[in-house]
């Protein structure tokens, strides 16, 4: 016998025996058959192979097995196209079958098909699908139009399924009416130009009248569509929140929290004076407090929620403190967000109970939770003016307690206390110095410091204190060495003459040894001040001090009007708009509350004002990012106004502190200056201080003092920057191959204001070259050498030369696709050799291109909105400061920076070689790496390269 037999095999393996089954004549183990592929479909086996076996048991009449059939389609169609269009028929005739089941069943399936050869073969069937008698199929064909529409809307609206849509609003099945509505809303979701949903009092009736019967998913969506519509009046507002407060007591707490938020929206239309507002009030706190009592991560998000709630209308939950309180089997999470509650909602009426509580909380194992308990206690005495001596009376007994967070946690929030009660609480002071060497949180250090030298002319010994914390300077956080400076600027002006050397000496730690720029440029204001104008000093530095508001971290009200109209989804529990963190977050839109009618107060003023803020004192208000360019320039939109400047002759008699350091920071003007003076009285007779060494003071600092402070910080002034613009690494060119042997490599560069070629001969044949030259093809920007290639030895086989060959921008212009294509014809003793390379655009920005604030605002409204593209720059790591820094050194210029909702937004101009201007926006999110910018130029067409100049600069 021969060896063959180990190669035959009478098992033909598992594919080979479900194709068998699924081929069956009997039913039931056609059945099995079906359900085994989708097992093994489930975890996670390749059944694709059996995709036409699959699809010939659709033809049946069991509906479970049809069923099963579909979900295997679903699963494969993606990965098998040309094989799903086999399933189409089937589709068509599932969608006239008597079953009602089976007509929803096939039109839902063809919804989940995302391929885009069937779409259109499945509008006739999803067309009748809509019409149907039967409610069920409706439904599951509205959410169908949907999922089509993300796959192709142009074909959704060209067959008129949004009309269709539309009319089902009107549907007397609630359930298709939610459908309806919740198909919509994702639609206009990804359009929200086009007004698909346009409500009015017919339709909105419709859904109230719907929202009592529809399953509770359905309530959401019709809730949630309700609190985008305008009523046209506080009555209309009035009757749909009649209509809508039975939801408050619905079990889903989705549901709940969709009505509060109709609720919420709509009571701003409401007059305070009526007694159904009171009403309403009323209704809302039940099922904002039942939401607590569910498992704590539903808890998280109802609090994340009651604190929007309570910071626009905090008398809705002010009788409701109890329900606050912290279990002790609370997550740290929950513990925390009650926390922040309980403060919002402390008053005169409950303080003494709050206070009871958080000193028990202060005793507390956690140690998160103790610190913010202890923070806590300092934010009721600076919000309840009558609670401030018991509260600082519990800090004292924690501080007693000795343990070191603790007191830690206490001096910083003794620091606000001072800071709103002056001269009232000062008599702790020595109790705060006796724990200063238990001291090493950088928070804590600065506060004391703090304290230290604002009180510095009642503590006998400031001068040691501070000085105990200068040894260790370098060491220290950057807010304690910046604190510890002022402190003892401060303590020079009220003690100049025991505190000569101290000034000295950390002056010049702040402004020699230190390589943080913050803390010298804050070191050679003061230098300068102290230098030239020690009265002016004392004004700037012992200034009257604003008291500081009781709420330090309340939501901006812009900002908080929109997270109102975002109850009950992510935003809501992130505390920022959709914008901050969706991707591709083009198509959100910004809500807002409607204005409020009806009363005579505006909607700045709740009744509630705590007490201590005048109405008046509200926080100014954050434009929205629409609003954002209109003022972009606020600050100095008119010419600049010129002060009286300041006496170059002295006057006062100052010491000079700066002595010779002066010569090379003012020049000329300096003069005046430079003659040794004796100290005036206030400063502490006739003492002088050792010079600062001229070499160390930077060169921006190099101005007439006659130009004030404000050339310090005018870092920007000068044109082009010396770096020169980011350059590409060399590429190959013209390989080789295809040159007979020569070999071309080369980059683009822009230095100072002129344009290079660098390129890289290499010869590779076995012959000498010589007499080279090159030319360019016309190109979109006239790019052309402005000198001849310059080879001046020949080129021996092997060898390479590098050349940097000076190119111009007057050459002829043709434009080119891609725009910043360039072709080149290269000429030696062997032969003409042609290749063509894009250029990066950024050697093209030229050294002016930064536009003045006005022109630029001027400009940004004048070019058309279609000509602004939006591009995402991705997976950048960079501040807003190193990517300002960054352009700048390849010619794009910032002109203002402004922070929004958290994120950078840097407005930036730049100028083509050809003298078209570029206008950017773009805006950073710290915690996002990728960065939307918008363009806006006259010539569209520059802007995706632009875009790609962006992209290389900054990840390079």
């Amino acid at each position: 016998m021969t060896d063959s037999k180990y190669f035959t095999t009478t098992k033909k393996g598992e594919i080979f025996e479900l194709k068998a089954e699924l081929n069956s004549d009997k039913k039931e183990k056609k059945k099995e058959a079906v359900k085994k592929v989708i097992a093994s479909m489930t975890v996670g086996k390749d059944v694709s192979a059996l995709f036409p076996d699959v699809v010939n048991c659709m033809q049946t009449d069991n509906l479970e097995l049809k069923k099963l059939v579909y979900l295997y389609l679903m699963n494969y169609a993606k990965s098998q196209p040309d094989m799903a269009i086999m399933a189409v028929n089937t589709f068509v005739k599932d969608c006239e079958d008597p079953n009602p089941l089976i007509r929803a069943l096939a039109v839902r399936t063809m919804g989940c098909i995302r391929v885009d050869k069937i779409t259109e073969y499945l509008c006739e069937p999803l067309r009748k699908c809509l019409k149907d008698e039967d409610p069920y199929v409706r439904k599951t064909a509205a959410v169908c139009v949907a999922k089509l529409h993300d796959i192709n809307a142009q074909l959704v609206e060209d067959q008129g399924f949004l009309d269709t849509l539309k009319d089902l609003i009107s549907d007397s099945n609630p359930m298709v009416v939610a459908n309806a509505v919740a198909a919509l809303s994702e639609i206009a979701e990804s359009h929200p130009s086009s007004n698909l949903l346009d409500l009015n009092p017919q339709s909105i009736n419709k859904l109230l009248t719907a929202l009592n019967e529809c399953t509770e998913w359905g309530q959401i969506f019709i809730l949630d569509c309700l609190a985008n519509y305008m009523p046209k009046d506080d009555r209309e507002a009035q009757s749909i929140c009649e209509r809508v407060t039975p939801r408050l007591s619905h079990a889903n707490s989705a549901v709940v929290l969709s009505a509060v938020k109709v609720l919420m929206k709509f009571m701003e239309m409401l007059s305070k004076d009526l007694d159904y507002y009171g009403t309403l009030l009323k209704k809302l706190a039940p099922p904002l407090v039942t939401l607590l009592s569910a498992e704590p991560e539903l808890q998280y998000v109802a609090l994340r929620n009651i604190n929007l709630i309570v910071q626009k209308r905090p008398e809705i939950l002010k009788h409701e403190m109890k329900v606050f309180f912290v279990k002790y089997n609370d997550p740290i999470y929950v513990k925390l967000e009650k926390l922040d509650i309980m403060i919002r909602l402390a008053s005169q009426a409950n303080i003494a109970q709050v206070l009871a509580e958080l000193k028990e909380y202060a005793t507390e194992v956690d140690v998160d939770f103790v610190r913010k308990a202890v923070r806590a206690i300092g934010r009721c005495a600076i919000k309840v003016e009558q609670s401030a001596e018991r509260c600082v009376s519990t800090l004292l007994d924690l501080i007693q307690t000795k343990v070191n967070y603790v007191v830690q946690e206490a001096i910083v929030v003794i620091k606000d206390i001072f800071r709103k009660y002056p001269n009232k609480y000062e008599s702790v002071i020595a109790t705060l110095c006796e724990n200063l060497d238990s001291l090493d949180e950088p928070e804590a250090r600065a506060a004391m410091i703090w304290i230290v030298g604002e009180y510095a002319e009642r503590i006998d010994n400031a001068d040691e204190l501070l000085e105990s914390f200068l040894e260790g300077f370098h060491d220290e956080s950057t807010q304690v060495q910046l604190q510890l400076l002022t402190a003892i600027v401060k303590l020079f002006l009220k003690k100049p003459t025991e505190t000569q050397e101290l000034v000295q000496q950390v002056l010049s730690l702040a402004t020699q040894d230190s390589d943080n720029p913050d803390l010298r440029d804050r070191g050679y204001i003061y230098w300068r001040l102290l230098s030239t104008d020690p009265v002016a000093a004392k004004e700037v530095v012992l200034a009257e001090k604003p008291l500081i508001s009781e709420e330090t971290d309340l939501i901006e009200p812009t900002l908080l009007d929109e997270l109102i109209c975002y109850i009950g989804t992510l935003a809501s529990v992130y505390h920022k708009p959709p914008s901050a963190f969706v991707e591709g977050s083009r198509g959100v839109v910004h809500k807002s509350l409607p204005p409020r009618t009806g009363s005579s107060e505006s909607a700045e003023s709740p009744d509630t004002a705590p007490s201590g803020v005048q109405a008046a004192e509200q926080p100014a208000v954050i434009p929205t990012q629409g609003d954002l360019l209109g003022d972009l320039l606020n600050l100095d939109l008119g010419p600049p106004v010129s002060g009286p400047p300041l006496a170059t002759s002295v006057q006062m008699g100052a010491v000079d502190l700066l002595g010779g350091g002066l010569d090379s920071l003012m020049g000329d003007e300096s003069e005046g200056l430079r003659s040794d003076v004796g100290g005036s009285p206030a400063m502490g007779g006739s003492n002088t201080f050792a010079p600062a060494p001229s070499t160390t003071v930077p060169t921006t600092l190099g101005a007439p003092l006659g130009s004030g402070l404000g050339d310090l910080f005018d870092l920007t002034g000068g044109v082009g920057t010396l770096s020169g613009s980011y350059v590409a690494p060399k590429t190959v060119w013209l390989p080789a191959m295809k040159a007979k042997g020569l070999e071309i490599s080369g980059t683009f560069s822009r230095q100072v204001g002129s344009i290079s070629m660098d390129l890289v001969l290499t010869n590779k044949a076995l012959q000498v070259m010589s007499d080279f030259a090159i030319q360019f093809n016309r190109n979109s920007f006239g790019l052309a050498p402005a000198a001849p290639l310059q080879v001046h030895a020949p080129l021996a086989p092997n060898q390479s030369v590098e050349i940097s060959l000076p190119l111009n921008t007057v050459g002829s212009v043709m434009k080119m696709d891609p725009l910043n294509n360039l072709q080149v014809a290269v000429k030696n003793n062997i032969d003409v050799f042609y290749f063509s390379t894009l250029y990066p655009l950024h050697i093209l920005f030229v050294e002016d291109g930064k536009m003045e604030r006005q022109m630029f605002l001027a400009t940004w409204k004048d070019i058309a909105n279609e000509n602004e593209a939006q591009f995402q720059i991705k997976d950048c790591s960079l501040n807003a400061d190193a990517v300002s820094s960054k352009l700048q050194g390849s010619n794009i210029f910032t002109i203002a920076k402004r922070n929004v909702e958290g994120q950078d937004m840097l407005y930036q101009s730049l100028k083509l070689t050809n003298g078209i201007w570029v206008l950017a926006e773009l805006r950073i999110q710290p915690s996002n790496p990728s960065f939307t910018l918008s363009l806006k130029c006259r010539a569209p067409e520059v802007s995706q390269y632009v875009y790609q100049a962006y992209e290389t600069i900054l990840k390079n």
